[in-house]
């Protein structure tokens, strides 16, 4: 299928985008201070001496999870993409359109567990919407806006990324891929590897959040511009950076970490765990001096990281350097998750 054309499943393609969508964004405002750019997640309105990131997602939740632990997911979805801005997530707006199979006691678990992560991170409700509807389904059931809030200095982003500045990658690959697979279709995993393989795929499921590494990284000035690695997974969210900051990348592939569950998860299942959906990944490009720093200040939490390379010019391109050598980084195009997710829903 031509990439400027919808595909069958997952995020457009951003040619489509540049052809389609990019084109026609309303009246301009001297006030949006970042707008709608592919390998940003995130948009920035300037009021007054404030800035306001805003970010806006699909609710989304899957009964199977349990409500409270799908409200969870749903939950960091909407903000992890807020939080990379640099700015502190302070509000949500949530419109509801439930299907009309939920009970009362379902909405309420999985209100209480929206409530109680509000809580946690200091986020108040702002507004919303909330009804039953003939032909809404799960997942999708509805539509949340996370919105975080600073001063001009904390705001992080593409422009800021300097030749020289080091990537750090937090966690590894496909950490959604395997969260949710093993969640999902736990007798896959089962069958694969055994029942302590599918537990310990499992457990992956609550690293899906980017939220604790971008607070750390908010203590670090020389952090220049975050991305949560959803779609296309690591080569992706790298790709779409470069691409957003019109710099190159020199990618040591070694460098980058990998959970063994997960190295072991993509070996049993044959797929590229580096192309694959890891919402709990943050790619990070940061000056030289801070990025040891930020290392160890995100290993004091248990967050594993590492330095895998550097931004180099845009002359320079974007290029792996892996055990065979040298190759271009190039956009997965099709994420492995939603062929695996399809293949073991048959």
């Amino acid at each position: 299928m031509s990439e400027d054309k919808l595909p069958e499943l997952g995020k457009i393609h951003p040619a489509f985008f540049d052809r389609v969508i990019y084109p026609k964004l309303g009246a301009p405002s001297r006030d949006v201070v970042i707008g709608p750019r592919h390998g940003v997640d995130y948009g920035v309105l300037r009021v007054g001496p404030k800035y306001l990131a805003f970010s806006t997602d699909p609710f989304f939740i899957v009964p199977s999870f349990g409500f409270a632990k799908a409200a969870w997911f749903g939950f960091h979805i909407v903000f992890c993409d807020v939080a990379v801005s640099g700015l502190t997530p302070r509000y949500l707006t949530i419109d509801l359109n439930l299907p009309p199979e939920m009970t009362e006691s379902e909405l309420e678990e999985m209100w209480d567990a929206i409530h109680a992560e509000a809580v946690k991170y200091g986020i108040s409700i702002l507004t919303g919407h909330t009804a039953r509807y003939t032909g809404c389904n799960y997942p999708m059931v509805g539509g949340a806006t996370s919105i975080a809030v600073g001063g001009k200095r904390d705001l992080r982003g593409p422009g800021r990324v300097r030749t020289g500045d080091r990537i750090v990658i937090t966690k590894g690959p496909a950490i959604e891929t395997t969260g949710l697979l093993a969640v999902l279709f736990p007798e896959k995993f089962i069958a694969a590897g055994g029942v302590a393989f599918q537990k310990e795929a499992a457990a992956v499921f609550s690293r899906m959040t980017v939220m604790e590494d971008c607070a750390i990284a908010r203590k670090f000035r020389g952090v220049h511009v975050m991305h949560d690695a959803t779609e296309c997974g690591v080569w992706g969210g790298l790709y779409e950076m470069a691409r957003a900051g019109g710099y190159g990348l020199r990618i040591e592939e070694e460098a980058i970490p990998v959970l063994p569950v997960i190295r072991r998860t993509a070996e049993l299942f044959k797929f590229d765990p580096f192309a694959a959906i890891s919402e709990g990944t943050l790619i990070a490009m940061a000056d030289e001096r801070d990025a040891d720093g930020l290392i160890r200040a995100l290993g004091d939490e248990g967050i594993p990281a590492a330095t895998v390379g550097e931004v180099v010019s845009a002359a320079e391109g974007l290029k792996i350097m892996g055990r065979s050598g040298e190759r271009p980084l190039e956009h997965p195009t099709v994420d492995p998750y939603w062929v695996l997710a399809a293949e073991f829903s048959k």
